[in-house]
């Protein structure tokens, strides 16, 4: 089996991934594999390319770390703690690896690169560091370091989307999987390390990603979510059979469309959106399919157009709110969640009320929110200096925090006593009495077991009561 520990925050809740029972697809080793991955969805779907990988090369997996030949941790550098989150749980392996010397252990991911030298040759905490890219090379790097060696490939690529390979789908509830349609960001966040841990955009060939979700719809999926740093600015244009460009392109809106044509029982979410690149064309095609659900992440990170300028995110307040106006007005049922740090460099008290007011136009119906800590290598760490005090950035965060939990009980409330068609995606964490799946708003629903139905198929549920975070209700006929 293969544990997979997923921390991103989600309405305020982390959640972790509970391993499944996996079968080697090539002809097997006897070796065993375990791997860990941190941060966002994308992390998670690398995980599952990475599983795909070294399966096809007979390797079979395990839940118990103690027990595998090698050992991943899939890494996240979005937020300043993680780094000794990971290192700590290094040490954890290295006690393992004392009892079991054949240990192969590795770093994947987007920590790979900055942190190679500590982990490979200041503290020897790994044998293997591998970048985003570079999975394709993991066999050869594993048998490097079988033969006593330290291997090393975070190399990225102008090329590289996976496209060909089928993921081993991890922790699975059998109904909801993640595709991956493009790789990398062309946007220089000032604040962010994607554009140097992931390297420039690149899309996937949307065959392969329609093919995907009809193999995922065959199998018994409900549900597919399309991934990339910024699914709005998918577009890959196709080469003709001698090698030159052709002049049709293919953007996200038409993309979507064709995910959506798969089958009407197959549901479709994105993530995530960049607030400069969500057109027009995309909200009318959510519009005009039922099963596209009607929700977008749509990251504001702040109200303020100075630091919005600052954070170098290519728009201001007022492009923002445009955007807002426009899924209200195309989507009007549409939620709307988003990601918003407090406290970015020179932020003033003034500009932090921005935010606090943008919150307010909007509603948000959940946010990922963060004090901003200064990310090494990043444009801001080299432009700016990190001078608002921490004690500042936490009691913003905590106005931040509040505020939308206020706003997120509100918008649950519309929800009451209102019908919603939900897909069962597994039993409530709380009872096995209770079933749980989410609204096209993405908002979780509760409900009692009906025997009458079961995992994977849709509901029309009545909500008639809610939590901030929760709509609970009964199922209707």
């Amino acid at each position: 089996m293969l544990e997979l520990t997923h921390t991103t925050k989600t309405q305020d809740e982390s959640r972790q991934g509970e391993a499944l029972d996996m079968v080697p697809t090539g002809d097997s080793t006897g070796r065993k594999l375990y791997i860990e991955s941190y941060g966002c969805q994308m992390n998670f779907s690398d995980s599952e390319i990475v599983a795909s990988i070294l399966m096809e090369k007979g390797f079979e997996t395990t839940r118990d770390y103690k027990e595998a030949d090698v050992v991943f941790i899939n890494t996240c550098s979005i937020r300043e703690n993680a780094e000794q989150r990971v290192r700590n749980r290094l040490k954890e392996f290295e006690s393992a690896k004392a009892k079991n010397p054949g240990m192969v252990v590795g770093v994947l991911g987007c920590m790979a690169e900055r942190l190679k030298s500590k982990f490979l040759e200041e503290e020897k905490l790994v044998d293997v560091v591998v970048g985003p890219d570079a999975y394709r090379d993991l066999p050869n790097l594993i048998e490097q370091a079988d033969d006593g060696g330290r291997a090393v490939n975070v190399l990225l690529s102008r090329e590289e989307t996976y496209a060909d390979i089928n993921p081993v789908r991890l922790n699975s509830n059998g109904i909801s999987a993640f595709i991956s349609i493009m790789r990398g960001c062309d946007n220089m966040c000032s604040f962010c390390v994607v554009p140097f841990t992931r390297g420039r955009e690149r899309s996937r060939d949307p065959e392969s990603i329609v093919k995907e979700a009809q193999d995922l719809y065959d199998a018994g999926y409900k549900e597919v979510t399309l991934l990339g740093q910024n699914v709005d600015s998918y577009k890959f244009k196709p080469q003709g059979e001698e090698g030159a460009l052709n002049q049709e392109t293919v953007n996200f809106a038409q993309l979507l469309e064709m995910v959506a044509q798969v089958n009407p029982e197959l549901r479709v979410r994105f993530s995530t959106s960049h607030p400069k690149d969500i057109t027009d064309e995309v909200l009318y095609t959510m519009s005009r399919h039922e099963n596209i659900c009607k929700y977008i992440h749509l990251p504001v990170q702040s109200g303020n157009s100075r630091v919005l300028e600052l954070m170098n995110r290519t728009y201001d307040r007022e492009w923002y709110k445009e955007r807002v106006d426009a899924i209200r007005r195309i989507i009007p049922e549409c939620g709307i969640s988003t990601d918003v740090i407090t406290g970015f460099c020179s932020e003033t008290e003034e500009e932090h009320q921005d935010t606090l007011s943008m919150m307010e136009y909007v509603k948000y119906d959940f946010a990922y929110m963060f004090a901003y800590s200064e990310r090494p290598g990043t444009l801001a760490a080299k432009r700016y200096q990190d001078d608002v005090p921490e004690e500042v950035k936490k009691r913003r965060l905590t106005e931040v925090v509040n505020l939308q939990r206020s706003h997120s009980l509100y918008r649950i409330e519309q929800f009451v006593g209102k019908v919603h068609k939900v897909l069962i995606e597994g039993f409530s964490k709380r009872s096995d009495q209770d079933y749980c799946g989410r609204n096209d708003q993405n908002t979780m629903v509760v409900f009692p077991v009906d025997e009458r139905y079961k995992v994977g198929d849709y509901v029309n549920v009545l909500g008639e009561s809610c939590t901030s975070a929760t709509l609970i209700g009964r199922i209707i006929d």
